[in-house]
């Protein structure tokens, strides 16, 4: 991949279609941490147990737009905001609701703060795919959530029996 940002990432795939592709990096840790956020949108932590999940940068597309990226199993879906289902367990809202319930101690255990996202317009993934841009993996929970951050880009190779030393990087020329 020649853009330097997606150099070395992994990107979990949201929603998919003809009108083009919406993702997240899941393996680019920021600076900040969960109390940095509620503090920026205005959420007041109240339990002593606040989920400290860890921050991410989703994409470069709309950075300051924030998503959470969670576990829903047993979770009651955000009073307001979207939720997209990505896979049996995994969801995402940008819902403040969620983000509030988070603060409480009654949200996701399980979860990860997204700033910004990744996104393609019509037929551009497909086309980066053909150039071998991308190597698909299939979803894996324990790889979104229990795989340590800066594992996870070797860990999704590793799933394929790729050995990510192999990997070529064609900006630079070496793994």
């Amino acid at each position: 991949m020649r853009c330097p940002f997606f150099n070395h990432t992994l990107v979990l795939l949201v929603d998919h279609g003809d009108e083009g592709s919406f993702g997240f990096v899941i393996n680019r840790r920021t600076d900040l941490d969960m109390t940095d956020v509620f503090n920026e949108v205005g959420v007041r932590v109240r339990a002593e147990g606040a989920v400290r999940a860890p921050v991410l940068l989703g994409g470069p597309v709309a950075p300051e737009s924030g998503w959470i990226l969670y576990d829903a199993e047993g979770i009651p879906a955000p009073s307001s905001g979207k939720t997209i289902t990505v896979g049996d367990r995994i969801a995402c809202s940008a819902s403040v609701d969620l983000l509030e319930r988070i603060a409480r101690g009654d949200g996701p255990d399980t979860c990860a703060m997204m700033l910004g996202y990744s996104g393609w317009g019509a037929g551009q993934l497909e086309s980066e795919m053909r150039q071998g841009s991308w190597i698909p993996v299939d979803l894996d929970y324990h790889l979104v959530f229990d795989t340590p951050i800066e594992k996870r880009w070797e860990a999704a190779l590793a799933t394929l029996g790729i050995d990510p030393a192999l990997v070529i990087d064609s900006q630079i020329g070496s793994a």
